[in-house]
């Protein structure tokens, strides 16, 4: 089923922080007003690694649909992240481990199981000439779009989750919670690959319709349950909400992305030789702790240096071991020996870009880093050296010193708010 797009409600700005009863009643006045009755509804939501109030925004959702919906069901959209057990789920939702029913009656919580083929059902192909002119040109190979079948086996799919600068697509949150969200690894490692053509630097924090928002929208325009958006902005570090847009997902996207862009962009006006990127507990591994380089990489100069400060991160990856045999290069060190790399799950060189940063790679000359990446974590010393990367022993950083030595840019919570200069 498919709806006509419309002018979504909207609560808060960037300028506000909104109480739970705002919150609260604005979730109750939009469902209301929606056909869902006699209807089973599918809620799409984030994992650990997205801030935002989510038992708050799951109680009022799962309040204003009980009696209604015919079955409720949540989804952690994971993408290719580790699935997250019963105490992590337990905390992030709110209710007594083992215990959902007490919070949420009549719910099921499910993990997006990525890694089991018999999770997908195909939705069909997009054919190679609209991916090349959806990719304005970088890319030619058609996808079968594939998707967690949860989606297509109810009515309605709501996501809610937050809207943050992102490195793939430009802002997070809408569409991206069904791809890469619930989505077969095809068509994750086509939009992931896709933004590392752009670089992470150049589409980061870009607002409106990238390239890769384009596909996702695409693929997501398959789908045949009706889809809706609760999306938020979340005040970074702390959890509550400045603003809140419901409506379909591309326009409830929209209104959230474009107050994102005032609250989660920040401006320096020169740039900083050194970065101390205190990476939050929220991110376990180098694969999702990244976000600490990613949103910091416009503001360091040439030569310039990132320090990824996280003690409690003790691996790189579990669930893509394929990051410790090709290490982390720049886009062109891939491009220019594609021959060799194109076997290796895209969405992977992704990742390995996107680390790296920008750079330059050339058969005579080697690769050639903008900015050197340091790890100051938990990963064992060789690990790090082997998968192309400096590394500090955790135990020598001094949080105070770097803040007091004038050339440090120390940011903590890092991860969520882009930094770039004026």
């Amino acid at each position: 089923m498919t709806t006509t797009q419309a002018r979504p409600g909207t609560i808060g700005g960037p300028e506000q922080v909104l109480t739970d009863d705002e919150i609260t009643r604005f979730v109750r006045e939009q469902l209301d007003a929606r056909d869902l009755d006699g209807r089973s509804v599918l809620l799409l939501i984030p994992d650990g690694t997205r801030s935002c109030p989510l038992p708050l925004l799951l109680s009022a959702v799962h309040r204003a649909l009980a009696g209604r919906a015919t079955r409720l069901t949540a989804l952690v959209a994971l993408g290719t992240h580790a699935p997250m057990s019963e105490a992590h789920l337990a905390t992030m939702l709110g209710y007594p481990e083992g215990r959902i029913q007490d919070q949420y009656p009549g719910m099921t919580v499910l993990n997006h199981e990525w890694w089991d083929p018999d999770t997908f059902v195909s939705l069909g192909t997009i054919p190679s000439s609209r991916i090349a002119e959806l990719s304005e040109g970088r890319l030619d190979t058609g996808v079968d779009v594939r998707l967690n079948r949860a989606v297509v086996e109810h009515d309605v799919a709501i996501v809610v989750g937050p809207v943050f600068p992102h490195e793939v697509v430009g802002f997070s949150g809408g569409n991206k919670y069904f791809f890469p969200g619930v989505a077969g690894p095809a068509i994750i490692d086509l939009s992931h690959w896709l933004g590392a053509l752009i670089t992470s630097s150049e589409i980061i924090g870009t607002r409106g319709i990238t390239p890769v928002r384009a596909l996702i929208n695409e693929a997501a325009a398959m789908i045949p349950s009706q889809k809706l958006a609760l999306c938020v902005v979340a005040q970074s570090g702390t959890g509550a909400l400045h603003a809140a847009s419901f409506g379909d997902t591309e326009s409830a996207w929209g209104a959230a992305a474009d107050i994102a862009a005032q609250t989660h962009v920040k401006y320096l006006d020169t740039p900083v030789t050194r970065v101390l990127s205190i990476i939050p507990e929220k991110y376990e591994d180098i694969w999702t702790g990244a976000k600490g380089f990613y949103k910091l990489e416009p503001v360091v100069a040439d030569g310039g240096e990132v320090i990824l400060y996280a003690p409690h991160i003790t691996t790189i990856s579990e669930m893509h071991p394929e990051i410790y045999e090709i290490g982390y290069h720049c886009r062109d060190y891939f491009v220019k020996q594609w021959d060799t790399f194109k076997d290796v799950h895209w969405g992977v060189l992704a990742h390995s870009t996107h680390l790296r940063g920008a750079g330059t790679w050339d058969a005579e000359h080697g690769e050639h880093d903008r900015v050197r990446v340091t790890l100051a974590t938990g990963i064992p010393e060789h690990v790090v050296v082997k998968a192309n990367l400096g590394y500090r022993d955790p135990a020598s950083i001094d949080v105070a010193a770097f803040e007091a030595d004038g050339e440090t840019f120390v940011v903590p919570n890092a991860g969520e708010v882009l930094y770039r200069l004026r």
